[in-house]
């Protein structure tokens, strides 16, 4: 898995809010950049433990892959 789809996922998963959840789905396919969440104050506590999250490597793989499935948009 690459980095911007396992940072989605963690901020998917690490909120209950509903704004951040859309922003995570939204990074996830490509409608927002990481650089762009940064700048939202809301959010960047958020993205400061994801990305801790990610450097300590505690993901599980297959969650991952069933969140891409369940939200990534393929346009055809």
């Amino acid at each position: 898995m690459d980095k911007i789809t396992c940072i989605a996922y963690l901020l998917y998963k690490s909120s209950k809010n509903q704004d951040i959840r859309e922003k995570a789905i939204q990074l996830l396919n490509g409608d927002v950049s990481v650089r762009e969440l940064k700048k939202n104050i809301s959010i960047q506590a958020h993205l400061v433990v994801v990305e801790s999250l990610l450097k300590k490597n505690q993901i599980d793989k297959n969650e991952v892959q069933l969140f891409v499935e369940e939200f990534m948009t393929v346009e055809v």
